[in-house]
């Protein structure tokens, strides 16, 4: 089995410095080169930092791009940084040596001459190209080069794009071919997908496909790009930026060059040497309109604001190619979207609508089905590596065939030879033989119809992932409205939010209350809580909490809290472990759950916080109380003891939220020892699971606290001036203050005189105390209002 320790990524272009980033967040040491600048005077041609001004000015730009390529900034330190001309002996030391230099294979081939030269043998090596032929890269190396070269396809931005493409050769040794798939998978955190060495492989062959026909489609339905976007968006499970955006971010010089890379490579492919880009696009190329990095392209930014305070954004009008004012689409079809929060029936809702949005969606998905079911096996061994690669690649919530089982395997065949477009005959042979749908599950297993064994096979690794639709075929062991509680196998409980946005209510406490007294009094191992939601929580329910404020109703919003407390308390002292498998926002009471589990299994892609201070509330369901327990543990013999007291506050009084699990330690949130990142999001109720199994064995619950050290008045003095030191500095006003004193009141245990040792009970009263004193305050409710309008915080 190989080992990596220490890799050098060759060019630290955007892909290169992000590639570099996220080895360094997994703990690696990178040595990352790039070329000497051109034409230097004479007098600064040996001057070091000159010679590296490249590759420094490149990692520089790094730490301050956002999104942000590392989960810490402190983690650049991993990265060291040379030149190809002084430095590319370096290469001897590292175990992996990535290429990410310009797409020309002349110049990729010069790069790998030379990596031969100075590699140690058995080291890995691989390109990011993302068109070139990885065969043609290789010709005239060693035999043992060959063996260890093959194509790691990174997607932008690469920490966040969870795909990464394995592109073997005829001469990659098989080893190093499943030793990718499996680092990719646990120590990069990605999707692994086995490509074949096909032009643009399978994500951006598929995915810049469907793009221009998209364009293609918009111009002969006379759409509007605001239109498109919004029916390629989240309406249909896809990212906010739509098709439109996503074209301006990528770049359309990139989509130009795929695309024209594509007709040239792929001259057997009748759809792709069928595609005219309409002559908008052409018009941008010819103007250099190339997207974000020209500040215009499908839409221009102005810099200016409207009386909203929104910016100005302009959108091209396809008629005229000018710029005008974008607005929002009155579409039947998006309406219809908006009352449905499950996707599966909202795609379904659209596909069937009458308007022009219905048939722009029917139109895309027939091309859709036409083109995947034609791809296989040209492009892949595999239909699900297809899916794979538009879900991790393209951020898509599902893929081609994992939207045509919505639709109907039958209804799929007949609406898009409707359309004029060609289905693959295994497809119709699949229909023939009875299947109804591509993927299928067996004993919580998810399968997928082979087409070349004619049979559903399980997925590959399938026992390492729990996909909770997978476990839906059998009854729930409990469920009410906001909540179901499934059995995940080896007598392990999972209970998964599905309120909207997984916020939690009344339902989800009273259901995770049932839920331990299930597994304590059934004879259960243990409980997962977790979900394969993009959130795992965006906290409490608001409007609900707003409803109770609103209307003065104290007595009822004190039990509301007090359920809340009481609930991440039963999670706490239950008689069975509980643990938590988060993702995406884990905020306010997401993460007050989180806290006090036993444990976590937590995707890096966690983000984490307690921001209740948004909404002029502290966090009430336990967190404040958490924070000064976990303070109290931190203090030592001859501790000062103040400064953690202080860096606890200000990570609530600020509704700090951690970018990254990793970062999540840092400020509180996690336990080192407790708490376990998971790198790959698929894992982590899987993980979470494992995690249940080995506390189980002689699991003993906690004794409640009573000994929690609080400093009382004179902690509450250091706060109090920390607070209106924030304000001082233009950090906070008035109200955040009043927040924040609160906020120290509860840290601090109360108006005590003197250093005390008191109860978490104690704590949590006089945590609901305040909380509640905070609900009656005008500017609070301002600002909760606000949050349920405008879905962002006010700063009043």
């Amino acid at each position: 089995m190989y080992q990596i320790r220490k890799v050098a990524v060759l060019g630290s272009g955007v892909m290169g410095s992000g590639i570099a980033a996220h080895l360094a967040n997994i703990g690696l040491e990178v040595l990352m080169l790039d070329i000497v600048p051109f034409n230097l005077p004479e007098e600064q041609k040996n001057v070091k930092a000159v010679r590296n001004s490249i590759v420094n000015g490149a990692l520089k730009a790094a730490t301050k791009s956002k999104p942000a390529p590392f989960y810490e900034k402190k983690l650049v330190s991993r990265i060291t940084t040379g030149n190809f001309d002084d430095d590319f002996d370096k290469i001897a030391d590292c175990d992996w040596i990535i290429e990410v230099v310009i797409e020309r294979l002349d110049i990729k081939k010069q790069i790998f001459e030379k990596v031969e030269k100075y590699r140690k043998q058995g080291s890995l090596v691989s390109s990011n190209t993302s068109g070139i032929p990885i065969h043609m890269m290789s010709e005239g190396r060693s035999e043992d080069f060959k063996k260890h070269f093959l194509g790691t396809h990174f997607f932008n931005p690469p920490r966040y794009l969870r795909l990464l493409e394995i592109i073997p050769t005829p001469d990659t040794d098989q080893a190093v071919i499943d030793f990718f798939m499996e680092y990719g998978d646990r120590q990069l955190g990605k999707q692994t997908v086995l490509c074949k060495d096909t032009p643009a492989f399978i994500a951006n062959r598929v995915g810049v496909y469907l793009m221009a026909k998209g364009m293609e489609l918009t111009k002969e339905m006379g759409l509007d790009i605001t239109e498109v976007d919004k029916l390629t968006g989240p309406a249909i499970g896809r990212p906010k930026t739509g098709s439109y955006r996503l074209g301006d971010l990528v770049g359309l010089d990139v989509m130009d060059k795929v695309i024209k890379g594509l007709k040239a490579n792929c001259p057997d492919d009748k759809d792709v040497q069928e595609v005219q880009l309409p002559g908008f696009f052409d018009h941008l190329i010819e103007n250099k309109f190339l997207g974000n990095k020209t500040g215009h392209g499908f839409y221009k930014k102005t810099g200016k604001r409207d009386d909203s305070g929104r910016p100005i954004i302009l959108g091209l009008n396809l008629e005229t190619n000018e710029y005008e004012p974008t607005k929002a689409p009155k579409l039947p079809s998006l309406g219809v979207a908006k009352q449905i929060d499950q996707l599966d029936k909202r795609i379904k809702a659209i596909y069937k609508s009458d308007d022009k949005g219905g048939e722009f969606i029917r139109r895309s998905f027939a091309s859709m089905f036409s083109y995947a079911s034609l791809r296989y096996p040209e492009i892949t061994d595999a239909i699900y590596n297809i899916d794979y690669a538009m879900t991790a690649g393209f951020a898509w919530e599902l893929g081609p065939f994992e939207n045509w089982d919505i639709i109907g395997l039958e209804n799929g065949i007949k609406d898009a030879e409707a359309q004029g477009e060609v289905i693959a005959d295994w497809v119709k042979e699949m229909h023939a033989a009875g299947f109804k749908t591509f993927y299928s599950s067996k004993d919580g297993i998810r399968t997928c119809y082979n087409p070349a064994t004619k049979a559903y096979e399980a997925l590959p690794g399938a026992e390492a992932f729990i996909y909770l639709d997978d476990h839906r075929e059998k009854a729930p062991v409990y469920k009410n409205d906001e909540m179901t509680l499934h059995d995940i196998g080896d007598g392990v409980l999972c209970l998964e939010f599905t309120s909207k946005m997984n916020s939690i209510g009344e339902g989800i406490l009273r259901g995770m209350q049932e839920s331990i007294r299930i597994a304590e009094e059934d004879g259960w191992k243990g409980l997962v809580i977790g979900n394969n939601d993009q959130n795992f929580s965006v906290g409490a329910n608001l409007m609900l909490i707003g409803m109770f404020a609103f209307q003065q109703q104290f007595d009822e919003l004190n039990q509301a809290v007090k359920l809340f407390q009481d609930t991440t308390m039963r999670c706490r002292y239950s008689s069975i472990p509980v643990v938590a498998a988060t993702q995406g926002y884990v905020f306010g009471g997401g993460c007050e759950t989180l806290m006090h589990c036993d444990a976590g299994a937590v995707a890096a892609e966690s983000y984490i916080g307690l921001v209740e201070v948004g909404v002029g509330l502290i966090p009430g369901g336990g967190g404040t109380k958490e924070f000064a327990l976990r303070t109290s543990d931190s203090f030592f013999e001859g501790d000062v003891q103040m400064p953690t007291l202080i860096e606890n506050f200000k990570t609530i009084a600020t509704a700090a939220v951690a970018t990254s699990a990793q970062e999540a330690y840092n400020l509180g949130y996690l336990i080192k020892g407790r708490d376990e990142v998971v790198m790959n999001v698929k894992r982590n109720i899987a993980e979470a699971k494992q995690k249940v199994l080995y506390l189980a064995d002689g699991y003993t619950a906690p004794i409640q606290r009573k000994d929690i050290k609080v400093l009382g008045q004179g902690g509450m003095a250091t706060l109090y001036a920390a607070a209106h030191s924030l304000k001082l500095g233009h950090y906070a006003s008035d109200h955040d203050v009043k927040i924040a004193q609160k906020v120290a009141y509860v840290l601090c245990g109360g108006d005590l005189s003197e250093q005390s040792l008191v109860s978490e009970q104690y704590l949590l009263d006089i945590e609901r105390e305040a909380f509640l004193s905070l609900a009656g305050e005008q500017k609070t409710l301002e600002r909760i209002q606000h949050m349920l309008e405008k879905n962002k915080p006010l700063r009043n």
